[in-house]
């Protein structure tokens, strides 16, 4: 085997190489993702991929939406007839940091095993991710449309409307593209930078880190199905904080009053929009309200209380303004019921949530006779 053999070798691996890549920029198989294992080989997710401690998790964080959807059992198949389907989005107290899923509000929910005067079987489903911003929500929202829901529950809190957290998520920081396209159709009111991809970004050797994280996903649903295990569970956490700083400003609110910036309602109108129709609750979601140390100006390490006030206030009022469902579930859960933050619940507060709620969707079953 001469030099000049594997030279011509080398350089049309090489050429072949190349020529993918160009091929794969120009057709650009965006829908790669929506190909899973899931619901096939392995049982669906019963939340979104999320984790950063994949050997022990089994499960990872990626910014492929269209695999997270595909893993999670939502994708098992078309929509039953005798389903009455409801989803459930928002932050991590939804997703369930250091909960089972069973142990979340939609897998209680679910395993009361709801039924509507209809006949229909109510099933929920669990499609909150990890980070606090309304648009993130929006971008799971505009996906959720192939699921058909009949009704969406829709957690949020003070920290997701601050525009400041509006592109702060990874998940969204890296599908800009999607943002471009809501805010396109939807008109949704957010100043984007330019984050369409490059030529470049499209090929393959761009992708690669997208590619490898859909084949991890895929290996991961090994362990997945036969643990049910997709986070780590410590033995001791931080608690949060029930002693609080004196500081009525910290992280960031400017007394005496919240600004436009602060409490970025648009938001969820433009949720509305994206929903075409189908009904969503707004559910202000429970959080913890110390009695320990400056409790008098701050409710938790998120909130002085005159901005958490006005907050509520102003969501309220626009609500009735505006016709949403608004449900406030604030202060329903006490202190000692919350684990690592000031928004995650222990079993015990979820289940205090989930009583809320049923009873909520009790009632609102009853138009279905």
């Amino acid at each position: 085997m001469n030099a000049n053999f594997l030279r011509n070798v080398f350089l049309k691996a090489f050429g072949l190489f190349i020529l993918f890549n160009l091929v794969w920029a120009l057709l650009n198989p965006s829908g790669l993702g929506k190909l899973s294992l899931y619901n096939v080989l392995f049982k669906g997710r019963e939340r979104l991929p999320f984790g950063e401690n994949p050997a022990e998790s089994y499960n990872l964080s990626l910014y492929n939406l269209d695999a997270m959807l595909a893993s999670h059992q939502i994708n098992a198949g078309k929509k039953p007839d005798d389903e009455f389907r409801v989803i459930v989005i928002g932050d991590s107290s939804v997703w369930g940091t250091l909960l089972h899923p069973e142990e979340t509000l939609a897998g209680l929910l679910d395993n009361r095993q709801l039924a509507s005067p209809d006949g229909r079987a109510v099933r929920i489903y669990n499609l909150g991710y990890p980070t606090l911003s309304l648009t993130k929500d929006l971008m799971v929202l505009d996906a959720l449309r192939v699921y058909e829901p009949d009704l969406i529950l829709w957690l949020v809190t003070l920290e997701s409307f601050r525009e400041s957290e509006q592109l702060l998520s990874p998940i969204v920081a890296n599908n800009l593209d999607r943002v471009h396209h809501l805010v396109t159709e939807f008109d949704v009111p957010l100043k984007l930078p330019d984050g369409r991809e490059t030529f470049w970004q499209r090929t393959l050797i761009g992708q690669r880190r997208s590619l490898a994280d859909l084949v991890r996903l895929q290996t991961y649903g090994v362990m997945w199905s036969a643990t049910g295990i997709d986070q780590v569970y410590p033995e001791e956490f931080t608690p949060a904080a029930r002693d609080l700083k004196a500081d009525d400003s910290d992280p960031g609110f400017m007394p005496p009053n919240l600004r436009a910036e602060d409490v970025r309602l648009d938001l969820i109108d433009s949720g509305m929009k994206i929903a075409r129709g189908t009904p969503i609750w707004i559910i202000n979601e429970p959080i913890l309200i110390s009695k320990g140390l400056n409790s008098n100006i701050r409710y938790n390490f998120y909130y002085p209380r005159w901005a958490y006030d006005q907050y509520r206030t102003l969501l309220e009022e626009e609500s009735r303004l505006r016709g949403w469902v608004y449900l406030d579930y604030w202060n329903l859960v006490p202190q000692e019921e919350f684990t690592n933050s000031a928004i995650h619940l222990t079993p015990v507060g979820e289940r205090l949530l989930a009583d809320q709620v049923q009873a909520e969707i009790i009632n609102y079953l009853g138009k279905f006779k």
